[in-house]
């Protein structure tokens, strides 16, 4: 079970942005208390421990009354070996290193850092193998229906099944990075912990198959500036995108060290080959690429954290950036109940939706409190 409850005050943005092509738009500005996310999740094995599930419901609570509130899901397992196991169901698409099994071990809740947001793939059905291939160096491979699936249906799908999508990681000293290969170092390494990875991902990605804005876990190709790819008259001209290809990559590296954590992750990505329809686009291609760096200290050990992260995005269509500042207090001096309060200063923000903490266009502060329950 993983569920939290939610302040944000979003008024701290200006009320209107003006994009890349010169159009005036407005900030979905917010401020409310939600009970933002339930989520519950069932697991075990089988007749054979080597046979496992894993089954999940999920609410995004700000999305009531519309389609994206709910989400239904899960995935069959065979551990063949501690260097092939095969999961065939709905998973993250393992584009960067916040879709790769690393929640709920999050400085900042369930928010992504604006880089890692912008360039990500998302959750989708498909088939993937991972294992330890060496001491301390793991991989895993995933061949999927697309970046982002929640929230479509099969009709809306194209016919390529083409989303593939891969991570190599390293632990070089001590061979584990903390659960799940999280972010933070609640469990102060006494040994230093070391981590080195990278992502690749490409994919065919079409305009009916892109989820709508506010589906749950949603991830959807944004222009820099925030406007989405396939969008009518995106550019602004006659021309709308109907089809396009998508190449990311990814590489990161972190430590750990007594309640000390450092990591940084910086990204590429190029998409090209449009399909037009209804005249021109000015371009041929875009090529993004820009950073995350996360960073944080207990400063009272099982108690009190404290964390930083920053991310800079360099675009065709803007350079937005980002700052965030938070704490994480543990009440009870274990992990499965956390006071979560953070600050954010956006500069342009291209994300944003009713679930995450930023709007399209944000500029200016956003002040948010969590209280997390999760056992």
């Amino acid at each position: 079970m993983f569920s939290y409850a939610r302040y944000i005050n979003q008024n701290g943005l200006n009320p209107t942005y003006v994009d890349a092509f010169g159009r005036t738009k407005s900030v979905e500005r917010n401020q409310s208390l939600q009970f933002q996310k339930i989520s519950m999740n069932l697991k075990g094995w089988l007749f054979d421990p080597k046979f496992r599930y894993y089954y999940f419901f999920w609410t995004a609570n700000p999305n009531m009354g519309e389609g994206a509130q709910v989400v239904l899901g899960g995935y069959f397992q065979y551990r063949f070996d501690p260097a092939f196991i095969v999961t065939a169901g709905v998973m993250p698409v393992p584009t960067t290193r916040s879709t790769n099994y690393t929640f709920p071990n999050w400085l900042r809740n369930d928010n992504r850092v604006m880089a890692d947001e912008f360039f990500r793939g998302s959750y989708s059905t498909g088939i993937d193998a991972q294992g330890e291939i060496l001491p301390k160096l793991h991989y895993r491979v995933a061949l999927t229906n697309n970046l982002a699936q929640l929230g479509i249906s099969a009709a809306q799908l194209n016919n390529g099944l083409d989303t593939v999508s891969g991570a190599v990681w390293w632990m070089p000293t001590t061979g584990e990075f903390g659960p799940s290969n999280g972010f933070g170092d609640y469990e102060e390494h006494e040994k230093l912990a070391t981590l080195f990875g990278a992502h690749f991902t490409s994919s065919t990605e079409t305009a009916q198959e892109q989820p709508g804005v506010n589906t749950i876990e949603n991830s959807q190709i944004r222009l820099s500036d925030g406007t989405l790819l396939f969008s009518p008259n995106a550019f602004n001209t006659s021309g709308s995108i109907t089809q396009a290809d998508y190449r990311m990559a990814a590489v990161n590296a972190g430590m750990k060290y007594r309640g000390l954590y450092l990591e940084g992750e910086y990204y590429w990505r190029w998409v090209d080959d449009f399909v037009v329809t209804g005249g021109t686009v000015p371009v041929d291609d875009l090529y993004d690429h820009g950073y995350t760096l996360r960073g944080s200290v207990m400063f009272v050990p099982k108690r009190l954290q404290g964390y930083v992260t920053g991310s800079h995005i360099f675009g065709q269509y803007g350079d937005p950036s980002e700052i965030a500042l938070g704490v994480n207090w543990y009440p009870f001096q274990r992990k499965e109940v956390r006071l979560n309060a953070q600050a954010l200063r956006l500069d342009h923000s291209p994300i944003g939706s009713n679930v995450l903490v930023a709007q399209v266009g944000g500029d200016g502060w956003v002040f948010n409190t969590d209280l997390i329950v999760q056992f």
